[in-house]
């Protein structure tokens, strides 16, 4: 294996420190730094963007993004014992790489002096990544701050957020990335990529910001349209969804569904309308 930099291998940085990986913390590190580098590019032209890393760990990512010329690196990592690990990495890369010790769900990455375009790239920690991305695609205010995602996830997850209407992945991961995103899967990763190997294949997801959504909708409806759904998704829609509204039928064909439909049946724009006609009558 070729080298991206001066530092010494994953392999050794793991021993050194013992940083073997921690099942509680959802942690597989990927030790092949041409692999990182590749992960690294699929976020974009990083020599003009910020970008932020959840759980780098040993700094296989970390070292790919720098290598690969990102502007800055700001590293979320929750583990102490990975701390003087990425701490020697940003040593090697002056004013580059910022570490923060802490837990992604409750730091406030933007309080660190990031400056726009902001990207976040990471090798998300299997227990945590789902709900990291659902954060991410439902800010307050659109457009978010960032402005790509590129994202490790399960394969079976990544399938989820990129699915399409009719399948048994289509679900509300799919509606809520691809209304206010555009999102595809760029790569996939067998266990034997990851160190200890998962028992699942991987793949990365890249999630583009739209300036607006793809059809107008006022947010708070359209997740409670959309969780009613799918919550019961082998109910018609006009049983699944009777909770919302006494004429649900009734909204329900003036969105261009028919009431017997169910939830994975349903196009992204029928959800956006059925939020409208029901915003119109509450």
């Amino acid at each position: 294996m070729s080298r991206i930099d001066d530092l010494p291998p994953l392999r050794e940085v793991i021993a050194a420190h013992g940083l073997s990986a921690r099942k509680e913390l959802g942690q597989n590190f990927i030790l092949d730094l041409n692999l990182t580098a590749r992960i690294a590019r699929m976020a974009g032209d990083l020599a003009q963007s910020d970008i932020i890393e959840i759980g780098p760990g040993p700094g296989g990512l970390t070292r790919g993004l720098l290598a690969e010329g990102a502007r800055r690196v700001l590293a979320i990592e929750k583990d102490a014992r990975c701390l003087p690990a990425l701490e020697q990495i940003a040593a090697h890369y002056p004013g580059r790489l910022g570490v923060v010790a802490g837990d992604a769900l409750t730091v406030d990455p933007l309080a660190h002096g990031l400056v726009p375009p902001i990207r976040i790239c990471a090798n998300l920690p299997y227990n945590v990544g789902t709900e990291l991305l659902v954060r991410w695609l439902t800010p307050p205010q659109w457009p978010p701050f960032w402005t790509s995602l590129t994202l490790m996830f399960q394969r079976e997850v990544a399938e989820r957020i990129t699915a399409r209407p009719g399948g048994r992945a289509y679900g509300r991961l799919a509606i809520l990335a691809q209304w206010r995103a555009e999102a595809r899967i760029v790569m996939d990763l067998p266990p034997q990529a990851f160190t200890p190997p998962p028992k699942v294949s991987s793949a990365v997801v890249h999630l583009t910001a739209l300036p607006a959504p793809r059809h107008p909708a006022d947010p708070a409806l359209l997740s409670r349209v959309v969780a009613a759904a799918f919550g019961q998704r082998r109910k018609m829609l006009r049983a699944s969804l009777r909770g919302l509204h006494p004429a649900i039928e009734d909204l329900l064909h003036e969105a261009g569904i028919p009431p017997t439909e169910r939830a994975e049946q349903v196009p992204l724009e029928g959800f956006c309308a059925l939020a409208r006609a029901l915003a119109a009558a509450l």
